[in-house]
C-alpha cells in the first residue's frame, strides 16, 4: 500500500488522529517506537470499519510506505522528544517531503527546527491542534503554519479531517513558520481565561448568592441555549450535576 500521509507517535491522540484520517478514506501508515502500540492502532482500524492504515518495522519501513513527496504527522511530547523524532525520520526524507509537528509547541522551537530542516530542502510545519482525544478522533480544530507549499500539499487531508461547522472546516493556512503554534497559544489563552471567568461566577454563586450545585447547573444550562452558548458551559452545568461517591 502507497500511504497518503504518515503518523508517527501513538499514544491516544495519535492514534486517533491517524483514525480519523484513515476514516475519510486517505491511507495511512503508522510507526511508534514501542511496537506495542502500533499493534494497538492497527487492530483499532480493522475493529472500526476496517480503516485504511497498516503499521511499519521502524522509521525506514515507515518513511518507504509514503507515496512523494512524503507528509509527515509527528505527535510526541514537546521538547527534546520531537527533535529526536525529527532526526530519526530526516534521515531517510528527501527534499521536497513535508514534517508536520501537531505538539502544543512554543513557536521559536517551531521556527528553529524549520530553518534546520530547511538546510536539507525538507519543509516543515507547526501545527496545533485543538480538540482533546474525541476531536482528534471526530474532527479537531487544525492550525497550520508553514510554508505555502508545504501546506498546499497537506490541505486536502486536513480540511477533510478538521471539525466541521455547516460549510466549513475548522482549520485554514495561519502565515508562515510558528504562525501555527502562535494562534494555538493565543486559543488556549483565551480557553483559560473563559475557565477562570466560570470559576469566578461560581464562587460568587455558591458564596453570595448561596446556590446549591444543583440550581446552578440549571442556570448553567439556561445560560447554554443564549449567545453564552459553548462546550465550557455545557460541561459545567454536566459537572454541577454530577454526584460523588457519597450520592453528595
Amino acid at each position: 500500500m502507497s500511504c497518503d500521509i504518515g503518523l508517527y507517535g501513538l499514544a491516544v491522540m495519535g492514534q486517533n488522529f491517524a483514525l480519523n484520517m484513515a476514516q475519510h478514506g486517505f491511507k495511512v501508515a503508522v510507526c511508534n517506537r514501542s511496537p506495542e502500540k502500533i499493534e494497538t492502532t492497527v487492530a483499532r482500524a480493522k475493529a472500526e470499519g476496517d480503516l485504511p492504515l497498516v503499521g511499519s518495522d521502524g522509521p525506514e519501513d515507515f518513511v518507504s510506505k509514503l507515496s512523494k513527496p512524503r507528509k509527515i504527522v509527528i505527535l510526541v511530547q514537546a521538547g527534546k522528544p520531537v527533535d529526536s523524532t525529527i532526526e530519526v525520520l530526516s534521515k531517510f526524507l528527501e527534499e521536497g517531503d513535508v514534517i508536520i509537528d501537531g505538539g502544543n509547541e512554543w513557536f521559536p522551537n517551531t521556527i528553529r527546527r524549520s530553518e534546520e530542516l530547511a538546510k536539507k530542502n525538507i519543509m516543515f510545519i507547526g501545527m496545533g491542534i485543538s480538540g482533546g482525544e474525541e476531536g482528534a478522533r471526530n474532527g479537531p480544530s487544525l492550525m497550520p503554519g508553514g510554508p505555502k507549499e508545504a501546506y498546499d500539499l497537506i490541505e486536502p487531508i486536513i480540511t477533510k479531517c478538521a471539525a466541521q461547522v455547516g460549510d466549513e472546516a475548522c482549520t485554514g493556512y495561519c502565515g508562515p513558520i510558528g504562525a501555527g503554534n502562535y494562534v494555538k497559544m493565543v486559543h488556549n489563552g483565551i480557553e483559560y481565561g473563559d475557565m477562570q471567568l466560570i470559576s469566578e461566577v461560581y464562587d460568587i454563586l455558591k458564596s453570595i448568592c448561596g446556590m446549591s450545585n444543583e440550581e446552578m447547573g440549571d442556570l448553567f444550562e439556561e445560560w447554554n441555549k443564549g449567545e453564552l452558548q459553548s462546550y465550557l458551559i455545557e460541561i459545567t452545568a454536566t459537572i454541577l450535576r454530577k454526584k460523588d461517591d457519597q450520592g453528595q
